[in-house]
């Protein structure tokens, strides 16, 4: 089955492979990247193609592939051979170098901001009009919405999805003090605060009809096929469902508080270093924090790392209070431990539901 599923990978990445001159391609990459970064990439490679040309002398060409994060982590562990990864989180890269021991365990150090050259975070997309008067996570539990997520055991913007709502409730129990959670003082507060938050998660799933396994799917879900009144989702996904649909089809709403999503990037070391690709893949990762791959991040709706670039595009960007994966759960490690593991929350949630349908 391993063998069946890398296969079927790799022919994946052959089919979805982009570059500028494939006649006499002299260096290939693979990038095996998460749902919502297709056009980003398609934009990128052919923009790093002219750039390495340039420099080196040398003819590129990228291919892509793209799935759930979380699935397309597991390729990558069983053999797929990506000479870099830039997936929706770090725990996908942290299991690929802790599984497949396919790259240095201070993988996160070795480009600026912990690897993630970009950030997004979660949004509300609902129909025009918002005729349901979605406003902020609580109208998402409410008798008369249905919500469209995809799943979390798969898909990485799942699970930023999952821990946005989670932080959110959790902050309202803390009466907007994040502070508490270190404060011996507060530990009933916290304890009584964390199983709310439980609790208004399970609600919410309650509300999710289907739960496709990646967050194109789920955007394809609500846009293409009408399930839901509002659609969990990524901001950069959001963005380019109105730029792709227009104004008078679906609209964002931002909601009060949401988390930081810094999706990370690597280079495969076992890769790169049998194929000799080291330097083109870790130029090509330097290139996206480049003014024109920062530039080319913020054009496909990505929040850009530099300051100039984010202040060119503040206008699509609203500011609002964002807390970390590491500041609220401890980091990416103990977060898919507490919610995302065999039989953690997220399991035990979704059984306790799916029992309560039965009935």
């Amino acid at each position: 089955m391993r063998t069946a599923a890398v296969l079927a990978m790799l022919a994946l990445a052959c089919l979805a492979g982009c570059s500028t001159d494939d006649q006499g391609a002299r260096v290939e990459l693979l990038n095996v990247s998460y749902d919502p970064t297709r056009e980003l990439y398609r934009e990128f490679n052919d923009a790093f193609a002219r750039e390495w040309r340039e420099r080196a002398g040398e003819t590129v060409r990228i291919k892509q592939s793209h799935g759930g994060s979380g699935s397309q982590a597991r390729a990558v562990i069983d053999g797929l051979a990506a000479d870099v990864v830039t997936l929706a989180l770090a725990y996908d890269i942290n299991s690929i170098q802790e599984r497949g021991k396919r790259l240095g365990a201070h993988w996160q150090s070795r480009f600026p901001y912990n690897s993630a050259p970009y950030t997004s975070t979660i949004v509300f997309l609902v129909r025009h009009g918002n005729p349901r008067g979605i406003r902020d996570w609580p109208d998402l539990v409410r008798p008369d919405v249905t919500v469209v997520t995809p799943n979390p055991k798969t898909s990485g913007g799942a699970r930023w999805n999952y821990l946005a709502a989670w932080g959110y409730a959790l902050h309202r129990g803390l009466d907007g003090d994040w502070s508490k959670l270190d404060d011996p003082a507060a530990e009933a507060q916290v304890a009584a605060a964390r199983e709310a938050a439980a609790r208004f998660v399970a609600e919410i799933y309650r509300h999710v009809p289907v739960l496709d396994s990646g967050a194109r799917g789920s955007t394809n879900t609500f846009v293409q096929r009408g399930v839901g009144d509002v659609l969990i989702t990524w901001e950069n996904e959001a963005l380019l469902a109105i730029e792709s649909l227009g104004p008078n089809q679906v609209e964002i709403v931002v909601p009060s508080v949401s988390i930081l999503a810094e999706p990370p990037v690597a280079v495969v070391d076992t890769v790169v270093d049998r194929k000799g690709t080291r330097q083109v893949a870790e130029a090509y990762l330097q290139h996206l924090y480049s003014p024109e791959g920062q530039r080319i991040a913020a054009r496909h709706h990505f929040r850009p790392r530099d300051p100039e670039v984010l202040a060119e595009h503040r206008a699509k960007f609203p500011e609002l209070e964002l807390f970390t994966v590491g500041e609220v759960f401890g980091g990416w490690n103990r977060a898919h431990e507490e919610h995302f593991a065999e039989n953690a929350l997220f399991d035990r949630m979704l059984r306790a539901s799916r029992r309560a349908g039965a009935r």
